[in-house]
């Protein structure tokens, strides 16, 4: 016959595993592209964690033999499952952990960022209770060097609005929704069809884009819980990102049509001072590389906001202007346009322009 103690013991523990079966289970994906120097930090932050993850997956995305066989070796201290793909970006990276993963919520990590100690806790905790429509809940990163030295411990409210309540502010901004600092209900993630695999770069952005275009709700936590680690070694440095850059606007500009019946603008108002600085940006840059394909682009550009009725024509001179000149002058002044567009009275115009 089971005395007190032991009926309460008995009680205690049932009602701990009717809390864990009522915990919503989580899985950390983690995309790997010869990134041997980074990946040991990364896992040992998810193994670290104040609430375990339920699944952690690490996605080999084609790496070279000699980095898959140090992350094999990584992995024997760290276990977790691991599966290889062909090299394809870290959108089907991130695709193909999903499909091997069984949780509910989903969580991701950049090979080279870590999570803070409470990551999985802390966003679990805000999800909204009975919200049919969650989509995803987000925090505040710390930035950091390449070898983790913090430099600042808030970052996405002085790049963008948060959290998202209008289509202009998603246009018109840089989200800054990490998938690195967020976690995503995977009803929603299926439902929009997950990750843009052709884009190796703003795939996070068109993602999250397409969540709030389906009515799916996303809450935004004003506490840090992910480290970004900023090097020109990252994936927001290079031609990937130049070329998802266009295609990402092309999209937009294929969703988002001018209405002037509702005064609407997108052009105008949103994608052209979002993206034409970046691509007058990249084609200066390519005086040292990606020449000819950041020209081609910025050419384009200017064809387009030319064309367009509703842009001020001091703009498209602007535009006009500055795509001649960088079309059609020597690398070397290109570098020279580089060191003036620094100057604060040259930012101003551009600013006023684009």
């Amino acid at each position: 016959m089971a005395t007190n103690g032991q009926r309460e013991a008995g009680d205690a523990l049932e009602g701990e595993v009717a809390a864990s079966r009522n915990q919503p289970s989580v899985a950390v994906i983690i995309p790997f592209y010869n990134g041997a120097a980074f990946i040991e930090r990364a896992l040992r932050s998810v193994f670290d964690q104040t609430r375990t993850a339920d699944e952690i997956i690490v996605v080999d995305d084609g790496s070279r033999p000699d980095e898959r066989a140090a992350l094999d070796a990584i992995l024997e201290r760290y276990p977790a499952t691991l599966i290889s793909k062909a090299n394809g970006g870290q959108g089907s990276a991130r695709n193909a952990g999903v499909v091997a993963s069984q949780s509910d919520f989903l969580c991701f990590l950049d090979q080279d960022d870590f999570y803070l100690e409470n990551h999985i806790e802390t966003l679990v905790a805000a999800i909204p209770h009975g919200d049919r429509r969650f989509g995803y809940v987000y925090g505040d990163l710390y930035e950091a060097d390449a070898d983790g030295n913090v430099l600042r411990t808030a970052i996405i409210e002085q790049h963008s609005v948060h959290p998202k309540r209008a289509i202009a502010e998603l246009l018109r901004f840089d989200m800054f929704i990490l998938p690195s600092a967020s976690l995503i209900s995977r009803a929603a993630f299926e439902a929009v069809g997950g990750f843009d695999s052709d884009l190796r770069g703003y795939e996070d952005d068109d993602l999250f884009l397409r969540m709030f275009r389906k009515g799916y709700t996303g809450v935004f936590i004003d506490k840090p819980v992910t480290v970004w680690c900023i090097h020109t070694g990252s994936t927001s440095f290079g031609v990937h990102m130049m070329r998802s850059r266009y295609r990402y606007f092309t999209k937009l500009l294929q969703w988002f049509p001018d209405n002037p019946e509702m005064g609407r603008y997108y052009f105008r108002d949103c994608i052209m001072p979002r993206f034409g600085p970046a691509f007058v940006n990249d084609a200066v840059k390519s005086a040292r590389q990606h020449g000819q394909e950041a020209r081609e682009i910025l050419k384009r550009y200017d064809g387009l906001v030319w064309s367009n009725p509703t842009v001020r024509r001091s703009r498209k001179l602007f535009v006009r202007l500055t795509a001649w000149l960088l079309l059609n002058f020597s690398p070397s002044l290109a570098r020279n346009l580089t060191g003036f567009a620094q100057w604060p009275f040259a930012r101003r115009i551009a600013r006023r322009v684009f």
